[in-house]
């Protein structure tokens, strides 16, 4: 009876021991899975770190490669005596605004010579109607008149003017300075700020800025001009006038810059 009372105990004994080492094998093999998988999915983040770096290592090389070849294959801009814009920072492209408004100058002369002449076919025009209307009614009386020799020396003057085309001429050298003009303008301010990097505003700046608006306005009264309007045609000389003034006044500015240009750039 002892024996088999004491068997009997020691069987639950067994049991509860084997079930308490099965328990902690389970329990050690969760822990030995997680900290597995743990120690994989590490590796993976490894993995796709030294990827991103590599691929970031490959792009910024293949950007060097990329500005050596347009660096190799662009010498000028790459040895631009002051920056990226080649030539354009050179002496040749700097003096290409003084040469060009100086010979607007001329221009702007001939054109203003031009205008005058065309209004003088006008002008005479309307003297050879005013002597008419003084000649005496008798035609005998008429022709031998100091009027009547008058009238036919500013009729020869006429046809003369009427043959120098000086109306076409003058619209071709007003279209010319009002095209040119403008376009050097702006070309001066901007070849400017590629040398040094900014504009000076004084006076040369705003005169030449108040020449290209007086010259657009002078422009825009042809149309009114054509129709005969003689306040149009008057304003139109007034403002051709004072852009002239402001034109003379503005060379000499014009060529202390020239100066700097040749002390401070080199050729082409």
């Amino acid at each position: 009876m002892m024996t088999t009372t004491t068997m009997t105990a020691r069987l639950p004994m067994k049991t509860t021991m084997t079930n308490a080492r099965a328990k902690t094998r389970s329990v050690n093999g969760r822990a030995t899975r997680a900290s597995r998988g743990k120690a994989i999915e590490g590796l993976g983040k490894d993995d796709a770190g030294e990827r991103a770096a590599t691929m970031e290592n490959a792009k910024a090389a293949v950007s060097a490669l990329a500005i050596a070849t347009c660096v190799t294959a662009m010498p000028e801009m790459a040895h631009a005596s002051g920056g990226e814009f080649g030539i354009l920072e050179g002496r040749s492209a700097a003096l290409l605004h003084p040469i060009g408004l100086g010979s607007l100058y001329a221009v702007t002369l001939y054109a203003g010579w031009l205008g005058l002449q065309w209004r003088r076919v006008r002008t005479v025009g309307d003297e050879i109607a005013g002597l008419k209307k003084t000649l005496p009614e008798d035609a005998a009386a008429a022709a031998g008149s100091a009027v009547a020799k008058q009238i036919d020396e500013l009729t020869s003057t006429r046809k003369e003017l009427v043959a120098g085309k000086f109306k076409d001429k003058h619209a071709n050298m007003g279209y010319l300075l009002l095209a040119l003009g403008v376009t050097l303008a702006v070309e001066g301010g901007m070849n400017t700020y590629l040398r040094v990097g900014k504009l000076f505003p004084g006076p040369h700046l705003y005169a030449g800025a108040s020449i290209v608006v007086l010259w657009a306005m002078a422009a825009g009264l042809v149309p009114q001009m054509e129709k005969g309007n003689q306040k149009a045609r008057d304003l139109h000389i007034a403002l051709n006038c004072v852009n002239l003034a402001l034109f003379t006044w503005q060379i000499p500015t014009g060529l202390e810059i020239v100066g700097k240009v040749f002390q401070f750039t080199s050729w082409p």
